[in-house]
């Protein structure tokens, strides 16, 4: 494993990520200063997703085609200034256009980021791609707390401050990119032959995209709607609400690593069973909780079942598709997870009409769904092709000794 460019791609990832997560802390005082409703300030979130969602899978392909490491600093740098602008603008519209733009540039990170991180991986594929998820995962993390003290201490125009180190990183990714690519070209990925001559499983693929959309949805609703629940059901303050989120992902990314590593062990299909048939109960137990501290408690447990499925999604996609690794890796961590976020305004109409405890009661349904879905997760050709060769050259070894 190459560390100094997978942590500069985890760190790229980290600042990516940051403005992913401080779109839900800017939420209640959307709601509060501007006094939108829970549905139009739940729009917000669907015009990054959906932006994200399209450019996404496109920006894979192009990945595919040629290397198109230019899209680290500027998809760093789109989602940085645009979100920056959001809370200067006064019109609705313009400010869900801005919205829209960071997605984009969080979307054209994505794709040759996680490819570029299963690159410098070696042959611990799973726990390269957790760590650089976990990168995005922290930044998603520490954003809502961040966000929330910066809103609070300069109010909505703060968001240009935050624009800063999409900024810095962009400028560290523009002095980096010729060694990075160099250096891209000179490492030695290490595939077996039969895995160059392995069809693209596109079934077995379609269903892993349906089970990441389950997950995707689970998340956003609680990214979206947690500090509101932690505001107006626990009767907690913005700030309260900011750090049960961030304690959520923060558990998340500590789960996302461990889970990396656990995938490289015992498989990736057992760990996303594992993780979703935990979530299940979890997540029945929190909605029935009144009590602050317990809820505080639950966020742990439930942290990590709900973010154990994500990085050994992510490398079956690119075990389904050989072929078209940068497709995989914008539909894994781009399409599927961003259409997740098309629940938000399903969510935000509940909420306006029965309650945020309904809107979030409804999310329940969608770890059973995933569990039947993991159920059809074949093993990838790739793995099976690799097991073969190796069981072969083991018996020759053998006949030679």
């Amino acid at each position: 494993m190459n560390r100094f460019y997978g942590n500069l791609l985890t760190f790229g990832h980290f600042v990516a990520d940051f403005y992913q997560g401080a779109l839900p802390a800017l939420l209640p005082f959307l709601v509060s200063d501007k006094h939108f409703s829970y549905a139009a300030a739940a729009f917000l979130i669907f015009s990054a997703n959906v932006s994200s969602s399209i450019i996404q899978p496109l920006f894979g392909i192009c990945s595919d085609k040629i290397s198109v490491p230019w899209t680290l600093p500027l998809g760093v740098l789109l989602a940085g200034i645009s979100f920056g602008m959001s809370g200067v603008v006064d019109n609705y519209w313009v400010m869900a256009v801005f919205i829209a733009l960071s997605g984009v540039g969080i979307a054209s990170f994505h794709p040759e980021g996680v490819k570029l991180a299963n690159t410098f991986a070696g042959e611990n594929k799973a726990t390269g791609v957790s760590r650089f998820a976990a990168g995005g995962n922290i930044g998603f993390a520490v954003s809502p707390i961040i966000t929330t003290e910066v809103l609070l201490l300069f109010g909505l125009k703060g968001t240009i401050i935050l624009s800063l180190p999409a900024l810095i990183m962009c400028i560290i990714f523009l002095i980096q990119l010729p060694k990075l690519t160099k250096n891209k070209a000179q490492v030695t990925v290490k595939r077996e032959v039969q895995a160059k001559n392995t069809a693209d499983e596109w079934k077995p693929f379609s269903r892993l995209t349906a089970t990441l959309t389950c997950r995707a949805m689970i998340f956003f609703g609680l990214n979206a709607f947690l500090p509101l629940y932690w505001i107006h059901v626990l009767n907690q303050s913005k700030r309260g609400g900011s750090i049960a989120l961030s304690t959520l992902i923060i558990v998340g990314a500590v789960g996302t690593l461990i889970a990396g590593r656990m995938a490289d062990k015992f498989g990736n299909r057992k760990v996303i069973m594992t993780g979703f048939l935990t979530l299940i109960p979890l997540l029945f137990v929190f909605i029935n909780v009144r009590n602050v501290i317990l809820a505080t408690l639950l966020l742990i447990p439930i942290g990590l079942s709900l973010y154990a499925p994500y990085s050994p999604m992510v490398v079956l996609g690119q075990k389904y598709l050989p072929n078209h690794m940068g497709l995989a890796s914008g539909v894994t961590l781009g399409l599927a997870v961003t259409m997740g976020g098309v629940i938000s305004p399903v969510l935000g109409w509940i909420s306006d009409n029965y309650g945020i405890h309904t809107a979030l009661s409804s999310l329940t349904i969608l770890p059973i769904i995933a569990v039947f879905l993991t159920l059809t997760l074949t093993i990838p050709k790739v793995d099976l092709n690799r097991d073969s060769v190796n069981k072969v050259k083991f018996n020759v070894t053998r006949s030679g000794n």
